[in-house]
């Protein structure tokens, strides 16, 4: 039997927690070791916070396994009846509790909005608007009828740095993580984070007024396209095909560019939504078949396994050919699949590396 993967916690469900255990600190003269927090639809997580001094709480974020790079991250808050000094440059986020106004501020490691497009407006800290209210509801019970103006600092260890294994500096977020979270729970090896990655950044690319977004899949084709493009405009999109395609259905690029090896591009044009290995194989009869009916190439009966082989096996003469109707027949599957998931575009473009072949709608 396969070993359940283990599920953890998100940033913002840890930040709420230290945020707890300040206000309990601060009303009721109450230290606290463990915190109950409510999560979005119902669920409840139990959070261990350390007291690192008056008022000033923090909690390890725990492992799981999904691939996060702020697992093991020190996230802290430190809350006070006067404003922090001495900061970078930012606006501090409201939180209104009841009668409470808590304003909210990003410390080392916590990164600060810069750029349009994001769930947050620029200067304001990195903290994601469910984690804020998850804050919010959690803090009700605990400040009752009582008032005050207050104001919490967040902070993450080394958030800096872990922030250069991210997308932040790209989207606009500024010196550290986001605190991230839309249902308090990190579902082990989902896909999901990483379309939510890349549907922000489509969203950042739409509010800095580019006309055009380039979809890499694939290191060669990000290098390629950072010689060639402007970087707010390049989305590295994984294997995620479809659905980065269906990210842009609320907005209006008028110049749709997909740049792969030509591997991955088989895979696009025999319709695969998504690239992985795990969702199957090239079809290599059917690429025979496209060659023998289209170009006029036997290949025998010789089983492939890789489309390497295939291009061994094709004449050197016919190379540029071959790769030219891969890549067409993968602009008429994306072109099928924009016109099924009604995204409009006046032009799309497409490139196979590494031989650089490029093939454009009739719009272009």
């Amino acid at each position: 039997m396969a070993e359940k993967l283990r599920s953890g916690y998100t940033t913002g469900t840890h930040a709420t927690a230290v945020l707890l255990a300040c206000l309990y600190e601060f009303f009721y003269d109450k230290e606290s070791e463990l915190l109950e927090i409510t999560l979005p639809k119902e669920r409840v997580a139990c959070i261990e916070v350390e007291r690192e001094g008056a008022l000033f709480y923090s909690t390890i974020k725990g492992d799981n396994d999904d691939i996060d790079v702020t697992k093991g991250a020190k996230i802290s808050c430190r809350l006070s009846l006067e404003a922090p000094k001495d900061l970078k440059s930012q606006t501090p986020s409201l939180i209104t509790i009841n009668q409470i106004q808590l304003f909210v501020y990003a410390g080392e490691g916590v990164g600060v909005v810069t750029k349009k497009g994001l769930k947050i407006d620029p200067n304001f800290p990195a903290i994601n608007p469910t984690p804020m209210e998850m804050m919010r509801l959690n803090g009700v019970a605990i400040v009752g009828e009582k008032s005050a103006e207050l104001h919490a600092l967040f902070s993450v260890e080394n958030g800096e740095q872990i922030a250069r294994d991210t997308a932040n500096a790209k989207v606009g977020v500024i010196g550290g993580i986001s605190i991230l979270g839309t249902r308090g729970i990190v579902k082990p090896v989902s896909a999901s984070a990483y379309i939510d990655s890349i549907e922000t950044e489509i969203n950042v690319a739409a509010a800095q007024s580019e006309d055009q977004i380039i979809f890499t899949l694939g290191n060669s084709a990000v290098d390629f396209a950072k010689e060639h493009y402007d970087e707010t405009s390049i989305v590295e999109i994984g294997n995620f095909v479809y659905d980065a395609t269906a990210r842009l259905k609320k907005h209006n690029f008028k110049k749709l560019i997909f740049i792969t090896s030509v591997a991955k591009m088989t895979k696009v044009a025999q319709g695969f939504k998504n690239t992985h290995n795990k969702y199957g194989a090239i079809d290599f009869d059917e690429v025979k078949k496209w060659l023998r009916e289209e170009l006029g190439i036997e290949l025998g009966d010789e089983e492939f396994v890789t489309l390497k082989r295939v291009l061994q096996s094709v004449p050197k003469e016919y190379h540029h050919s071959f790769v030219e109707l891969l890549t067409q027949k993968a602009l008429t599957q994306l072109e099928l699949w924009l016109n099924e998931l009604g995204v409009e575009t006046e032009c799309m473009e497409v490139v196979t590396l590494p031989k650089k072949i490029s093939k454009r709608s009739q719009g272009c």
